[in-house]
């Protein structure tokens, strides 16, 4: 498949030149005006900045490895961080010390900067009317608008309170829904929440004539040229993902009736995601899919994914600078038990003799350099809509039956419908998530404090969830 979008600078805006906060505006020039009609008055331009928009996404200091392979995994006790390591502050809950704060720093700007270019692409959309057919125009709306909420709400789990206590009621972040050189208002978290949802809906109407629907996510092959309107639409926030989407927030609102509900109808359309084959599992040596990419129901390529995997996961870094997890507590994690796809495939003992424990190989580079998925990072798996539906189920053993479903994709025996559902549910989060920063996530949501000490073989830690705003967001209130 041809990555040419993947190489795109994207010429958003005027608000794309965005200083350290993301409420300050570099003065506007003649030329911006120019630019900005450039590439609204093209279908090409359009398309060029809604791909600028997912580059945004894919960039380290967001999905392409803060939330997803590093800072989020860390702050979960996923790997052992000595005091010697150079990430050890960011385990210990330091938010006031580097490189923590940094970290906090990036991810706050970074989102915001694209939810600031996201507004300005819809109002530009508004702005330069028939360039783009009707259908074409609603689909990159209403990809547009669930990027918004996406961001917003990734937003609120790192930096807002627990939402499943009192809190929710207290202020929590700002929700931007235009470009406009303004300070707004911290939002009470339930507040926001909504706006979360509202955008989400206002997306799924946008998006009910996506391709996705018809024909599923139809990915190509190498050397095709990549359609996103008809091809490989798990790489963009389609229909499907703004559904599960919806089972995400719904849950973490506190609405398993709901959350049920919009994980019932992916499960219904399954079988466009398909689990990944024991075949791949367990018999592809140089070339596996430690993704599962065909799960996918959204994700992103980062073309700095083997690099950003060099510097944090390769056997070859010191013992002192690996994120690599204990031994015990691996094996805690998977029941040694090799059978799981997820422990087997991902997680080796290097053939070099460099380490003499388990590191983990998901974001390895493979052979074949043609293959589909490389540079792939999954934000929305199937997986996880059954494990929604698992916890949203009023019935524990219906539940279960819904968890059975995973397992037996992971190559596990069935659990009796008899266990305890959300001992299982927490043991399958800590197995399917590995370098997706979910796992952070579903701990604070869940409000449990206590987790194991990534940085001892034994006993527990207690995280802090008080993420605080950075220090160029705080400086302007």
């Amino acid at each position: 498949m041809k990555r040419n979008y993947i190489k795109i600078i994207a010429l958003l805006t005027i608000s794309t030149i965005i200083l350290s906060s993301c409420k300050k505006f570099l003065d506007v020039k003649p030329e911006d005006k120019v630019v900005e009609t450039q590439l609204f008055s093209t279908k090409q331009g359009v398309k060029s900045v809604l791909n600028g928009l997912y580059i945004n996404l894919a960039s380290n200091q967001l999905y392409g490895e803060n939330l997803t392979l590093s800072t989020l995994d860390i702050l979960a006790q996923r790997y052992n961080m000595p005091s010697t390591h150079s990430l050890n502050k960011i385990a210990t809950y330091a938010y006031m010390d580097q490189p923590t704060t940094g970290r906090l720093e990036n991810i706050w700007t970074k989102s915001y900067s694209t939810i600031l270019n996201v507004n300005a692409f819809l109002e530009n959309m508004d702005k330069y009317k028939g360039v783009l057919d009707p259908q074409t125009e609603a689909i990159y709306k209403g990809e547009a608008l669930a990027m918004r909420a996406f961001l917003h709400f990734d937003l609120l789990r790192l930096f807002g309170p627990i939402y499943a206590t009192a809190d929710s009621t207290k202020q929590s972040l700002p929700y931007y829904e235009n470009s406009k050189n303004s300070i707004n208002p911290l939002l009470p978290a339930n507040v926001y929440i909504g706006k979360v949802i509202s955008d989400l809906s206002t997306a799924e109407n946008l998006l009910s004539q996506d391709n996705i629907i018809a024909a599923g996510v139809s990915p190509t092959t190498a050397t095709d040229n990549v359609d996103f309107l008809k091809n490989n639409r798990n790489y963009r926030l389609n229909y499907y993902a703004v559904k599960g989407l919806k089972a995400r927030v719904f849950l973490y609102r506190g609405d398993k009736q709901t959350a049920l509900k919009y994980a019932k109808d992916i499960i219904a359309i399954a079988s466009k995601f398909p689990w990944t084959t024991s075949k791949n599992a367990l018999s592809e040596k140089q070339n596996p899919d430690r993704v599962f990419s065909t799960e996918m129901i959204f994700g992103i390529m980062n073309t700095q994914l083997y690099s950003s995997y060099t510097s944090l996961f390769d056997p070859s870094i010191k013992d002192e600078d690996i994120l690599a997890p204990i031994t015990t507590r691996l094996n805690t994690v998977y029941e040694s038990n090799e059978n799981d796809y997820r422990f087997n495939l991902n997680w080796q003992i290097p053939t070099t003799g460099v380490k003499s424990y388990k590191t983990f190989y998901k974001y390895a580079d493979i052979i074949d350099k043609t293959k589909t998925f490389r540079f792939t990072i999954p934000l929305l798996k199937i997986s996880e809509i059954y494990y929604i539906a698992a916890e949203s189920e009023p019935i524990a053993s219906d539940g279960v039956r819904y968890l059975n479903v995973v397992r037996a994709s992971r190559g596990l025996t069935d659990l009796a419908v008899t266990v305890n559902i959300n001992t299982e549910l927490q043991k399958e989060h800590q197995k399917e998530f590995f370098g997706e920063g979910q796992l952070f996530y579903y701990y604070k949501r869940r409000n449990i404090t206590s987790v194991p000490n990534g940085s001892a073989s034994s006993g527990n830690i207690t995280i802090n969830y008080n993420v605080p705003m950075p220090l160029s967001e705080t400086t302007y209130r």
